[in-house]
This record gives structure tokens, sequence and C-alpha cells, in this order.
């Protein structure tokens, strides 16, 4: 194939009359080609240029020797030959001139300095070829020498090589250039040691113009050479461009032999520095940039003038697109040449758009020569190939044709480019063609592709374009003279990555062009047959020959194929990680045919450097496939690189194509890629066979000659050598269908295109499985067959896994036969019957099908062969059971078995497979949905049960019985060792829901709080087991705590009554023995708690056993445990009695009634009660009730360890909530009796009592314990018949009323007979026991009572001098009226109850230790306190007080005081104001050696060894009645007196007997 060198390059013309390029190139040529240049673009943005070449020729060269780029620019022209190119490139265009080229071209360029530069142009300027910048190089040594001649010589060679000063015609325009003077200076010259300027500083610091001396030397003035230059040959315009540069040689880039050895005598001292030298070469480096810039801007400018003009042109007469074409390919290959790419594909892209507009309007008008001018109708190769190829098989050329073609054998591998690289743009003359208007369509549009391409790959930085681009730099480099050193280093070539996005752009087009062309193909071919040749004008091909059309295909697709791996070579990058071929050699044997991978038929093959990671087979999913693999653009893929993945994909398509072209040629053959020996699975097609007659008989003769002949017909116009050799024999054909697929699939893999993955996967099992080969085949169905049940091809997966299953069934592969092949095969089959019998329900609709669904035929057996296999494996086969079964319900309400505690359901349920088969197990699970509760049930089928193809009804019974509503959460079918197993998904199971209740014979466990509580000991609850109807012959009951913090005592459980367990319990499991039916055994257990809790759960299980079967029974009570009461205690101690006021409040909402109460006496305290209610005693929540009990040491009794001293208060009481929830289960339950739902009642009566519980607020509730009656219709409201779902008919059966509806008429018939409740005064009418709670009642030990008394002597004087005394009623007395008074104080120890310690025997024995309070001596102090401004008191306010030991402190002498022992304190009292005023307070307190007296109340300690004391204030809530002293008043009532209020005048005192303090 050809090689697109980088055409971004322009000419640049040098003139070099003194031979000095070769000292100036190591300098110039390193500095190559020229970096970023910036244009700026007439119809947009600034155009960037990053590398622009140059090309340098020496003047009067033959350009045309240019066109190779290993082309040196110092060769020597072989002969003035004609331009044959635009004015931009440097390129050939290739082949010979054309005759109208060959009319048009001027004269040759006459060599020397004088240039070419008025040779004659050519008319079209889309041919010619000029130079962008000329340059003259100039060595002149002194001033001398340029007065005397190079002056001169400058000036001729700008006379004859510069444009005039006139302006510019449009032919000049299109060849714009610009000129520049370099003067070149050699070492050891005058000119060397002149400064660059005059009045530059020497390198002392000192100037040239400061140097007289130097001055006076130079008899042309003090101007340098550099000066008189730019004077004399610049412009003197103000914008005028200056075009003279001055490069200095150093001494040691000088050849010595060329250096000169005369050195100047007067040496100025001027040097040039290393920075200079640099300095200039930028100069001149960016002189040439801004030089060719310039000439480019007006060669576009002119280009663009013309193509508008010639296009507004288009509707005139004459107007011809190929000139047109021409010049606006010139636009393009200028923007090519400076390295604008981008806008010289966009040209070529206007000039296809702008060939198609034309092809099409001729088409519409039908004239080609208004519209364009005429193209030619046919292409004189192909026809000529084509006629060839006829004539071969005319002529029977059956020995060529027989060979078979070894593309490996020696001499084969050469092959010829023409035929194997079709897009070339030097292939053919086509612009000479198209100038010369001989050109077909085919022609136009392959060399408009061609050019795209080049352009695109440019773009893509093609590994083709760089190596190229090196290679000419390269051979610059080697033009440097040997032994001098280039003055600065080659630049590294930067390893420019390929751009993968541009080279996915070439594929796509290709992908596009091929289609396009093959049908212009197919029409030239055609055309160009129809025309007869000019020797026989009377005879013409025949188009509806076969052969002829056979011909035309054959060369269609040999070009097509040839296009495709052009490209795909082209394209080849090792950017592109393809990943490891999925190909292998089976048995280690070498491949069948020896045909190599197709690129490297056209170029050697190429590694990729990058790692590639071994392709590693997926674990198998839950359904026995592969999962999806990971998208390759995630980040923690290899393939991260822009367009890798676009890239990937567009060369896929290009194998994929070309695999398609191998596959359309191998049918013609009978060769396919396998699928035609896919079974076949679905549904027969009368319509589409046809009859085949028995009797027609063929010879073997003439099978064989017809296919002899159908070969060579086949075989002919097969250009592509791959293609022919492939097509050759059908081992050939394969092993290239297994390449080209396996490429594709490669490229597909890095490109992620899933679908496109399991497609190929799919072509290669195919074909291995037609081939035989099983093992590849069964890895290749593995990966593939997911992608097509994905995709809705039903029909094709099921065909497919029918070969996967022989594939694993011939490689006795038996656990992925079972599980990968035959269950996806049944899956998917079941999911074909899904889909046809919802599509037949939509076509009652009315709704059409043209769907095509599997034969039931092909897949019947196949489930028998799975049972039996999978028999043999290890492991149980699980398959979905939605996957095979459709429409799965539960058929109705549980049905109860009458007579045992068991439930069945029905399940129906659609099976879809072909087959029938026996079910050995089916199984149901039911849960709770209720979060946090984990009860489930299973139900289990009780016998074998068959699934028939269709609908299927299916009894599963469970002997387990739990009340609440549960949905259904698996289902279960084994057979064989298959599982089908179904697990909880919305939608797919109708009616999930199941509601269970317990009937009121089965058998039942209820818990229960004990009626009686003590509080001194742990709480118990009651568990009761009713057997209901079930006589039991074993029983077993298992306890277990449903609440954290609760723990069950059950070491300490009880079982009340005459029913023992059978053995001894222990861990919470009772079991019994036989219990005949309705009969109830009690199971009493203690309980304690971790924290505070409202209710406590317990789970009780019963599991027990019948005549019927064995049974079990779980239910979770729940009961509350707080007490519905509260007692407060209020303690009032006395010299000899204890008195006791308890304060019973309710707990809750609802109201109390207190029956009865009893405080029991101890051994050392006995009680008194007062005459109890004859009613009992209403308790509310804010009214609590008070209880008054005196209580008295026992005489006689000493206080004793042993003796136990606590009283016990005993309450025996109801809760009226819980009497109205009696009251309405009993009505309730007695109206289901009577109406024959009897078994109902529980269930009915647990709904009930809800809504009794929800409804009842606190004050109807205490309503109801006033009036002794509770309304009903807040229940009237509710919708019974929907509180109890999923009953079903009534039990038993015979009736057809659902249960629903019986239970809702019975609910309202009681309550319109009992519109209220009555409560009963006594439990006895409700059917109730009392509540009893037994509180301990402790009493503290007080170590002394004592008794204050304030006793007033008397009798006591009154106001009026009566008589009065304290003991028959309050005293009255006036203020500061002294009152005699006596304190009297008492004492008591008969409530120090404390014991003393007992003896202990033994070693280190001690006797008994008494009590300390009662052995020692109390010292007590008291005090009496009364506010300021109410009592004046006198007498001994404070004092102390002992009180002795006891003398023996076991015996009952000194517990109390005697008259002797006991105080009377004389005291005086003055009241000092007016009112009922109360007594003084008295306050004893115990006095402590250390602290003194103590304050703080006299029952609370103040540290060791005090003791507790009450004191009983005998004046406390006693009163003494104080009035004024005056007996008369006399006032003034006029305003006199202080303050404007009235006067006293006179005040008399009253008559007193006693003494008053005035």
């Amino acid at each position: 194939m050809e090689k697109p060198f980088s055409s971004s390059k322009v000419t640049v013309e040098y003139h070099d009359p003194h031979d000095v390029y070769k000292l100036l190139a190591p300098g110039l040529i390193p500095r190559l080609p020229l970096r970023d240049l910036h244009w700026q673009s007439h119809n947009g943005p600034v155009r960037s240029i990053q590398a622009l070449h140059i090309e340098l020729v020496p003047a009067g060269a033959d350009r045309t020797s240019t066109f190779s780029p290993l082309t040196s620019p110092a060769a020597k022209p072989t002969e003035s030959a004609p331009s044959r190119d635009d004015g931009f490139l440097a390129a050939q265009v290739g082949g010979q001139l054309a005759p109208i080229e060959r009319v048009n071209t001027g004269e040759t360029i006459p060599q020397g300095v004088a240039g070419a530069g008025k040779g004659r142009r050519h008319q079209i300027p889309g041919l010619r070829r000029t130079p962008y910048l000329k340059v003259l190089f100039v060595r002149c040594d002194d001033n001398e020498t340029y007065k005397s001649a190079t002056r001169a010589e400058i000036k001729e060679w700008i006379k004859n090589n510069t444009p005039q000063s006139k302006p510019a015609s449009n032919a000049e325009n299109h060849d714009a250039f610009e000129w520049l003077i370099v003067h070149v200076v050699i070492p050891n010259t005058v000119a060397a040691t002149q400064p660059r300027v005059s009045g530059t500083k020497i390198p002392d610091g000192s100037s040239d113009a400061g140097s007289k001396t130097a001055s006076s030397r130079w008899r042309g003035g003090s101007s340098t050479l550099l000066e008189k230059l730019r004077s004399d040959f610049n412009s003197s315009s103000r914008n005028a461009v200056d075009r003279v540069r001055q490069i200095r040689i150093g001494i040691n880039d000088v050849p010595y032999d060329l250096l000169p050895r005369v050195v100047p005598a007067v040496p100025t001292g001027y040097q040039e520095t290393e920075q200079d030298s640099e300095n200039a070469w930028a100069d001149l480096i960016l002189k040439f940039k801004e030089l060719i810039l310039s000439s480019f801007d007006t060669r576009v400018s002119q280009y663009e003038e013309d193509i508008k003009e010639r296009d507004g042109q288009r509707g005139l007469p004459g107007w011809n697109f190929c000139t047109f074409f021409i010049l606006k390919e010139g636009l393009a290959r200028g923007f090519e040449s400076v390295g604008l790419v981008e806008d010289a594909l966009v040209g070529y892209d206007e000039l296809s758009v702008g060939l198609d507009a034309i092809i099409r309007e001729q088409a519409i008008s039908g004239s080609a020569e208004a519209h364009g001018g005429a193209l030619l109708s046919y292409t004189e190769e192909l026809k000529d190939f084509a006629k060839k190829a006829i004539s071969e098989v005319a002529r029977d050329s059956t020995q060529d044709d027989d060979e078979t073609v070894d593309l490996q054998a020696p001499g084969k591998t050469q092959l010829d480019s023409s035929d194997e690289i079709p897009i070339s743009t030097s292939k053919k003359p086509y612009r000479e063609l198209i100038l010369a208007n001989n050109v077909s369509l085919f022609d136009f549009r392959c060399y408009i592709f061609a050019r795209q391409i080049s352009l695109l790959l440019r773009l893509a930085n093609a590994w083709s374009t760089r190596e190229e681009l090196l290679a000419k730099l390269k051979e610059q480099q080697e033009l440097v003279p040997r032994g001098v050193a280039p003055r600065t280093p080659a630049p590294k070539q930067a390893d420019e990555s390929e751009n993968l996005a541009q080279l996915a752009e070439i594929c796509r087009r290709t992908l596009e062009f091929v289609p396009a062309i093959s049908m212009i193909a197919r029409k030239d071919i055609m055309s160009a047959l129809a025309v007869p040749d000019g020797e026989r004008k009377d005879e013409g091909l025949s188009l509806e020959d076969p052969v002829i059309t056979e011909v035309a295909e054959n060369v269609i697709a040999s070009f097509a194929f040839s296009v495709a791996q052009q490209i795909l070579a082209q394209t080849s990058t090792r950017s592109l990680p393809i990943p490891p071929s999925t190909l292998g050699v089976p048995d280690g044997h070498e491949p069948k045919a020896a045909i190599p991978e197709p690129k490297t038929m056209m170029h050697p093959a190429r590694n990729s450097s990058l790692h590639s990671r071994a392709s590693q087979r997926p674990p198998p999913s839950p359904v026995g496939f592969p999962p999806r693999p990971p998208d390759p653009a995630t980040p923690n893929s290899p393939f991260l690189k822009p367009g890798l993945e676009e890239l990937a994909a567009r060369r896929a398509d290009l194998y994929a194509l070309s695999r398609n072209i191998l596959e359309e040629c191998g049918k013609k053959r009978g060769w396919t890629g396998g699928w035609s020996s896919v079974p076949v699975v679905g549904e027969p097609d009368i319509a589409g066979m046809e009859d085949v007659s028995l009797d027609d008989e063929v010879s073997a003769t003439d099978q064989d000659t017809d296919s002899q002949a159908g070969r060579q017909v086949l075989m002919a116009g097969l250009k592509n050598h791959l293609l022919s050799a492939a097509l050759g024999s059908q081992d050939s054909f394969y092993r290239l269908y297994e390449i080209l697929t396996d490429k594709a699939l490669q490229h597909y893999t890095v490109a992620g295109h899933e679908h496109s993955i399991r497609t190929n996967l799919a072509d290669l099992a195919v074909l291995k499985f037609s081939l035989g080969e099983f093992s590849e085949a069964s890895s290749c169905f593995y990966r593939a067959i997911p992608v097509f049940g994905e995709s809705g091809w039903s029909l094709l997966e099921l065909s497919m896994l029918l070969m996967y299953a022989r594939c694993l069934k011939e490689l006795r592969q038996m656990d992925d036969y079972v599980n990968k092949a035959l269950r996806q095969l049944l899956i998917k089959a079941a999911g074909a019957e899904r889909d046809r019998l919802r599509q037949k329900s939509q076509l009652r609709l009315g709704s059409r099908s043209h769907v095509q669904y599997p034969e039931s035929s092909s897949i019947a057996g196949y489930l028998t062969d799975l049972l039996a296999v999978s028999a043999s494996l290890s492991k149980e086969v699980k398959i979905p059971l939605t996957s095979l079964f459709c429409d799965l319900e539960i058929d109705g309400p549980p049905i109860y078995d009458e007579g045992q505690d068991s439930f069945s359901l029905y399940l129906n349920l659609y099976s879809l497979v072909v087959d029938t088969f026996e079910v050995r197990q089916a199984r149901l699970r039911i849960v709770c949905p209720s979060p946090g509760n984990s009860r489930d049930i299973w139900l289990e089928n009780v016998g074998p049960v068959t699934i028939k193809p269709g609908r299927n009804r299916v009894r599963l019974r469970s002997s387990i019985m739990m009340m609440g509503t549960y949905e259904v959460d698996q289902i279960h079918l084994a057979s064989s060792n298959v599982s089908l197993h179904y697990e909880r998904d919305n939608g797919v199971l109708k009616n999930p829901k199941v509601t269970l209740y317990q009937r009121t014979s089965a058998l039942d466990a209820r818990l229960h709080t004990t009626k009686e509580v003590r509080l001194d000991r742990n709480n118990s609850l009651d568990l009761e087991v009713s057997s209901g109807w079930n006589d039991i012959k074993t029983c077993e009951v298992r306890i277990k705590s449903a609440t954290g913090g609760l723990r069950l005592l059950m070491s300490e459980a009880t079982v009340p009554g005459p029913i023992q367990p059978s053995k001894q319990f222990e861990g919470g499991v009772f079991t019994f023995g036989d219990i005949p039916p309705n009969t109830s055994v009690r199971i009493r257990f203690p309980f304690t708690i971790e924290h505070d809790l409202l209710n406590v759960a317990v789970k009780a299980d019963v599991f027990y056993s019948t005549d019927k079967g064995s049974f079990g029974f779980s239910h979770t009570s729940s009961v509350p445990i707080t007490l519905a009461l509260g007692v407060n205690v209020q303690d009032v101690f006395k010299h000899d009695a204890l008195f006791s006021r308890f304060s019973v409040s309710s707990a809750s909402a609802s109201p109390l009634r207190l029956f009865r109460s009893e405080l029991l006496e101890s051994e050392m305290f006995e009680s008194f009660f007062g005459t109890p209610p004859s009613h009992p005693i209403v308790i509310f929540p804010k009214q609590p009730a008070s209880l008054l009990y005196k209580v008295r040491r026992k005489p006689g009794v000493k206080p004793t360890t042993k003796k136990k001293q606590t009283l016990h208060l005993k309450l025996y009481y109801s809760v009226v909530q819980e009497e109205i929830e009696a009251l309405f289960v009993e009505g309730i339950s007695e109206q289901l009796d009577e109406a024959g739902l009897r078994e109902y009642s529980k269930l009915v009566s647990s709904r009930v009592l809800h809504f009794v519980r929800g409804g009842l607020s606190a004050n109807d509730l205490e309503r109801a314990a006033l009036l002794g009656e509770l309304g009903t219709q807040f229940l009237s409201d509710v919708n019974w018949e929907k509180q109890f779902p999923g009953l079903g008919l009534m039990m038993p059966s015979t009736s057809n009323t659902p249960s629903g509806t019986a239970i809702r008429n019975c609910i309202d018939s009681w309550l319109k007979n009992n519109a209220k409740v009555l409560l009963s005064p006594n439990l006895d009418g409700a059917g109730m026991a009392p509540i009893s709670i037994v509180i301990p009642v402790d009493i503290t030990p007080i170590t002394i009572v004592h008794t204050a008394d304030i006793r007033l002597q008397e009798p006591i004087a009154s106001v009026t001098g009566a008589v009065t005394s304290s003991a028959t009623g309050y005293p009255t007395v006036c203020t500061n009226q002294v009152l005699p008074a006596t304190l009297h104080l008492k004492w008591t120890r008969i409530w120090d109850t404390t014991a003393p310690e007992p003896a202990r025997a033994g070693p280190g024995a001690v006797s008994a230790v008494p009590v300390v309070a009662r052995s020692q001596d109390l010292e007590f102090g008291y005090e009496i306190t009364a506010p300021s401004d109410t009592w004046l008191l006198g007498g001994r306010r404070k004092g102390h007080f002992v009180i002795s030991a006891m003398p023996d402190a076991d015996g009952e002498d000194g517990l109390t005081s005697t008259p002797d022992t006991e105080a009377d304190i004389p005291l005086l009292l003055i009241p000092l104001r007016e009112g009922w005023l109360p007594y003084p307070s008295v306050e004893i307190r115990e006095v402590q050696a250390n602290n003194g007296l103590e304050g703080g109340d006299m029952g609370r300690g103040h540290g060791h060894g005090e003791h507790h004391c009450e004191t009983d204030y005998r004046n406390l809530g006693e009163t003494v009645h104080v009035i004024a002293d005056r007996g008369k008043v006399t006032l003034s009532l006029d305003a006199s007196g202080p303050g404007g209020g009235p006067l006293v005048l006179e005040s008399d005192r009253a008559i007193m007997s006693g003494k008053v303090i005035a």
C-alpha cells in the first residue's frame, strides 16, 4: 500500500551563486521544521500550525523529482520536466501526463541564478507548483566587493525573480511568494570584523564610532555591510518589510580548504558572541515564518475569491464540475501544505457533498451536460477485468481454478499492491483524468475517499505518516558536510501518540463508503458489459446471464474485502491493547488450513507492547451463566485512552464486514457459518414448504458436472488473493471465518460492546458446533447465550440452548449439562409459554400478534432427562418455581379439620412445562409479617402429587396451630434431586395472606396473672392449658420468655390440681401423660424483671399427640404486670398505741371496687378496725380511699429475731374495666352459642375486647362505676364483617353463609338486645373472683416516744369573771392575761422492738448482746418556742432530763414512765394579740455528750450513737381564744382623730379576776 508521507511542507527556493549553502546548512537544517505558526483565517478564528516542514530546493532544479520524501534538496535535476502539481504541494500527482496537460505546460525554467520566474503559467491554478519564498544567499567579504560586483548581482536577481511594483494579477496571486536576502559572513574576512550595526560596542566598552583611527580606514564611510544591504534593497516606505538578514559562520563550521588565508590588516576589535549568533538565527527563522505566512495568505485569498466566483456560475451553460473540483482541491491542498489538515479535510468533504448533489441533479433532470458535465458511465479497468473473468469461464479453464491456493507457499507472499490496495491516490493519474473530464463516478469516489483517508491518517498521527517524516528529517541531517558538526544539535522528535479518535473516524467513513461504492461498482460493471466492444458492435453480453451477475458480484466482493483489509492495516496501532485470541488448537493439532491473519497478508504483524491480562472464565452465576462483565470505561479498566473504545468498535465492524463478505461468497458454495444446521424450535410453517417429487432422479455425473461448472463461475472475478485462497477449500473458508470472527470479538471486547461480543461468540459457537468441536463450542455458548434472552430472541436462544446441551452431553459434563443447559432450556421454554398465554389473552381482546413461539414437541422430554440425570449429582439442583409455573394462587381460606387441631390450604399453579412429572414433597411456609415476629408454619402434602401441563391444585396440610395473620413466604416442590423454590415476590402469588384463628373446642394455652398477689414474694404467672376436644395421650409444654429483661423462675414452678407432670420438669419443659378432653392444667411459675416493665410476654409451645396424630400449638401471650392500685401509709405513734392510715388509690384510668380489707396481726402486734362498710368502696383515680387501723403491742411478748413483727394489709378488689370486659365476653359468647357459632367465640371475643378497650374513655369508666351500667352504642359503628377476613363459609360447611356475615349479624343482634350492660353489685353475679393483694407493713422501731402536754392551771378566769376549763372546751382569755401552765413530759419504750443479737456457741462463743439503748441512760433536752408576736413565755423554757436505763434489758420494767419518772415543769403564758392562738410548740432532742444540743427534728439522727425518737405533742391542734381586755370604749364620730379618723374619748378595762399585765 502507499505511504502517505507528510505533506505539511512548503517549497523554499534558494539561489546560491557563491556556493555558501553548504556552510549555512549545518546551522539551518537542525532548526527545521518551523514551529508554532499562527495564521488568521478569513472565515474563522486563528489557526495554529504546530510544525511546518520546509523543502529547500535550489534554483533551476526539477521540482517533479522532489516527490519522494527521500529526495535530497541539493540533488541535481535529471531533466527539465514540466510541472504537473499545484502551487501548494511538493508532491507528484503520479502517472503519465495527460494530453491536455502537455499542451498547457509552460516552457522549462532555465538553470542558474535567473531561475524560472518568467515561465509560462498553467491555466488551471490547481495544477501549478511554485515556491512560497525565494532566498538569495550572498557572500560579500568587504565593501569594495559589494560596490563592484555584489550589489549589481543582487539587483539583477531581484529583477529576474521578484514581481514588479505594479499590482499583481489574479494568476500571479495564485503564485504569490516573498523573497529574502541572506548575507553569509565567512570568518577571517573584513565583513567578519564589522559589527552588524554601526555604533555597536566592542567587548572592552569602547564604541566603533569613537575610534577615529579605525573609522578612517573605511573608504565607504562608517556604515556596515548589513546596513548597506538594507539601505539599498529594503523599501523606504513606512510599512516596508525588512528583507535582509545576516548569518555569520563560525570558524569551526568552515572546512579548512574553504577558510580564507588572508586576515584583515586592521582589526576593529569586534567579536561575535554565541548569544549574538543565536539571536541572528532566531531572527532568520522568524523571518521565514513571517514571509511564508504572508505568501500563503495571499494565495488563499485569491483561491477563495476564484472559488466563490466559479461557484456562482454553477447555473450557467458550460459550467464543469471537474474544473471546479481541481480549483477547489487546490485550496484544500494549500491548507494541507501548511499543516492545516482539518481545513483541507473540510474542503474534500464539501467536494464529496458537491459531487453527490451533481449526480442527484443529473439523475433528476436526465441531462448530464446541463449539470456539471457528464462523467464516464463505466470504469475501463473494471470492464476489462470483468470481461477477462467471463472469458475464462467461457473457455472452461478449470485447471487453474481447481488448484488450492496456499498463501504461505514460496512465491506467493509478494502480492500485487494494485490488487490488495484499491484505495490509493497513486494508483491512477486521477487529477489528470478529472481535469480531462475522462473519469468515471467510481474513480471519482475512490479518489476523494483516498484523499480523505490520507488527511485523516495525518490527523491521527498514524505510524506510516510518522515513519515517512522521520526518514525525511534523517535524510536532511545526512546532507550536512562530513567533518563539520552542526552548530545546533538535531532536535529530538517527540514520541507523539496516535489520535485514536481520528483512526476511528477513518473506520467509520469506510463503513459508509463500502456499501455506497459497491452499488456504484455494480452499476458500473453492468453498464460496461452492456456496451459491445468496438470490434464486435453487433454483439453484446446479455445482462440476464447468471454468469455475468456472479462475476460482477465476485468483483464487488473482492473490492470491498480489499478496502476493508486496507483500512484495517492502516488503522493498526500499538495503542490498541487487543486481548488474547479465543481461538485454540484443539487436542494439540495443527490448524486445518494454512490461512494467516488477514492483516499480515499486506503488512508484517505488529505485537503490542502493552500487557494484556489472560482471559479468565468468570464464576458461574446463580442461573448458570456468567454475569455481565464490568464496563471497560470504569476507572479500574486499563482501557482509558480517549477514542480507544470507538476505534476498537469501528475496527470490529470492519472485521465483521469482511466476514459477512466471506460468508456471502461461501453460501454460493454451500458453506455457511453453521446457522443452517441450528435446531428449529419454532412452530412449523406449512405454508412455506414446497412439494418434492420422489420420482425425480438425478445422476451422479450430472451433479458433478453442475458442481464443477458452479465452482468455475463462482471463482471467476475474485481478485483479492486472501479471499480467493479462503474460497479455494472448505477448510480454508472456515479457518478465515474463524479468524475474522475472533478479530471482531477481540475488538468488541476492548470497546465494551456487550451485545456484539455475545453475538460474535454465538457465531463462533454455532460454527464450532457444526464442525463437531464441542469443547470450544460449549465455551462460546456459555458466554453468548444470555444476551439473546435479554434481547427477546427467545427462539434463537432456545435453539442455542439445545446445541449447548448436546455439547455438554457429548463431553459428559453432566453437572453443567443439568445446571447450565437443561435448567436454562426449561426456564426459557417456560418463559416462551408464558408469553404465549399472555398474548392469547390479548387476542381475546381483539389485538393480533405475529410472534412465533416454540413447538412443544421440540422441548418435550428434557424435563424427564433433567430429573433422571440430576439423581446422580451430589448437589441439589435448584430452580425458581416462578420460572416453570405461573398463576400461583392460594385458593380460598384455610380449611380446618373437624375434631382435630389441623388445617389445610389449597395451592393453585399453572405448569408451563410440556412434561408431566411427580412431586415427591410439596412444602409451603407462612410467616407473620409483623416486624420482630419470627413465627412461621410449614404445610406439607399428604401424599404424592402429580403435576401435569396446565392448571394444578395441590392440598397442603399442617398440624401446627398459631393464631394470627400470615403471608406465604416460601414454596418448595421436590422431585428427584431437583428443588423448585419460591421466595416472597410481590405480585407473583395471588392471595398470599392467610388468617388463622383458634377454634373454641381446640387446645388452648392462656396466660394470666395470678389472682393472689403478695408483694413480699416474687410475682407469679399462670399458664392454663385446656385440652378442648382432644384426648391427649402425651403432652409437652415449653415455656419461654418473650420479653427482654424477663426471667422465669422455672425451678420454683408448681402445678396445682390433680394432673401432675409425668416426670420432673426442668428448663421450662413440662411433660404430662393422659389429659382427658375438656380438662385444664394450670402451671404457676414466678418471675423477676431486670427493669420496670408494664407488660410481659411469654411464649408457650405445646406439642401433643392423640389417636389422630401429633399436633402442635404455639402462642405468645402478653399480660400487664403493673399493680392496679397504690397504697400509702402514715403512722402516728402514741404512748400506748399506733394509728396507721392507709390511702388506697387507682394506678390506672379505671376505677376500682374495694370489697374488703384487713390488717393481719403478727406475733408482736395486733390490729383493730372500726365497723366495715356494707357495700364495696369505689376508688376513683382522683379520689382514693382511706383506711385507719389501730395497732397495739401484744403484752408480754418480747422482741426476738424469731418473732415476726411485720403486719400484712390484705385488700380484696376488682378493676371496673375488667368487669366490663368480662360482661361483654360473656354476653357475646352466649349469643354465638345460640347462633351455632361457638367455634368462633375466642376469635370474636378478642376482636370485641379490642374495640371495647379502645372505645372506653376514663369518663365512661367513672360513669359506669357511679351508675353501675354502661351503654353499648359505641360498638354499633364498627363494621364487624371486615374484622374477620379469611374465614370462609360457616362451620359446619353445610351452610353457604360467609362466616363474617354470620358473626356480624350475631353481634348486631346482641347489641340491639343489650343496649346497656349492668355491673353486678358483687362479683358473684359476674362470675369473677376478686383479686387479693397482700402488702407487708413494717413497724419502724422507735427507741423513745415522748409525750408533751401543756396544761393550763384551772380554774381559768374569764373576762366575765366566770371560771372555764380547758378540758371542756377552748379557754377564753384576754390579751396580756397571765396564764399559769404546766409542761407535763412522759415517755415509753414499748415501740422499741429491736431484738438483741443472739448468742453464738462453739469456739469464741459469746452471750447475747443486749440493745444499747436499753442498757444505758439517755439524756434529752426540751425547748418551748412560740412566735414573738403571739405569746410571751415565762418560766423554764429550756432544760434537760434523763431517762434511766432499764434494770433488765429483756424485762418489762422500765418500758414506760411512771408518775415518779414523769416531769411537770411550770410555765407562764401571756397572749399578746387577739384571736385563736395555738399553743406554743415543744421540741425534744437527744443530747450528745460531745455535741450538746442538736438542732433538727427528733426523729432524725445527727451522728453516731443517736437514737430514733418520736414526740407525741398532745396540744397539736388545740387553740386558746384570746379577746381584748377592754370592757367599754367611748368614741367621737367626727374627724378629729389622728389622720382624720375617729377619736377615742374614753376606755374602761374589763373586770378580770386574774392578774393582767398593763
